[in-house]
């Protein structure tokens, strides 16, 4: 699904967000709540309260996708609501999230940067 999707940030909606909420409702979180531009090149995930949906609001081009994800078992390993703040994360954190994963794996290998080859 979003393999194929351009962009450089990601961040986490803290806590629960409303999923009744459509592209605008969730636009208007991003702008006002997280003084974000929801038109950048970044997902916003979002989940709700029993932690088994989430949204992922992205721009591209000429208008929003709003992508949805429902589990028929299980829940997502979501961040409390310690801060109002958005968290940041990585491409690598949403995909072990979207795999119901923690976000902090500890037993993943670390990500290396080959300078030259041998």
């Amino acid at each position: 699904m979003l393999t194929n999707v351009q962009f450089d940030k990601v961040y986490l909606a803290r806590g629960s967000t409303d999923l009744r909420k459509s592209i605008d409702g969730l636009a208007v979180i991003v702008k006002e709540c997280f003084e974000l531009d929801p038109f950048s090149p970044s997902l916003f995930v979002f989940c709700n309260r029993k932690r088994d949906k989430l949204k992922i609001l992205q721009w591209e081009h000429n208008g929003f996708w709003l992508h949805y994800r429902r589990l028929e078992r299980g829940t997502f390993h979501w961040p409390s609501e310690k801060e109002t703040a958005p968290m940041g994360v990585s491409q690598r954190q949403l995909r072990w999230l979207l795999d119901g994963l923690p976000i902090n794996q500890k037993q993943a290998h670390r990500e290396v940067t080959a300078r030259t080859i041998l």
